[in-house]
């Protein structure tokens, strides 16, 4: 497993996330794994009536998967961090299924939440990947400018 990739749907798991954390080499020096499962919701980014039906995901996979590279080793130079994991899902998402799994490997849990939650806002903000929201009443890309 590669420590960041883009997968489509069903490919990945968190179990595996945490799996393939409990196997690193310096897992004996962690006391937490912090982990982020983003999860589409059915409430729509603009205001309305209509309920997200699904989502369809793209990205820039090449520049996506450089950026996510980058974030992943800005977080590991954060004192007490040892892994990071991030794993995005391309493709279309029904209410209730899985679109971003982030897991941290930290030496202790006030370390390791902070990195956790830097990771998710740059991924937001940073990566080349958009959304498309289908609603009950009609679609739109969702905008990145704006924070969720």
């Amino acid at each position: 497993m590669e420590a960041v990739g883009l997968h489509k749907k069903g490919e990945l798991e968190l179990s595996r996330l945490i799996d393939y954390l409990s196997k690193h080499p310096r897992y004996r020096e962690a006391g937490a794994i912090a982990t982020f499962v983003g999860v589409v919701r059915e409430d729509p980014v603009k205001q309305s009536d209509a309920k997200v039906t699904y989502l369809e995901y793209e990205a820039y996979a090449e520049v996506a998967l450089k950026r996510m590279r980058e974030i992943r080793e800005a977080i590991l130079k954060r004192p007490g961090i040892v892994e990071v994991l991030i794993h995005h899902v391309i493709d279309k998402l029904d209410v209730g299924e899985p679109s971003l799994f982030v897991a941290v490997l930290g030496r202790h849990r006030h370390e390791t939440f902070p990195a956790l939650s830097e990771t998710v806002e740059r991924m937001k903000k940073e990566v080349p990947i958009w959304k498309k929201e289908f609603t009950t009443s009609n679609s739109y890309w969702v905008s990145t400018e704006r924070n969720e």
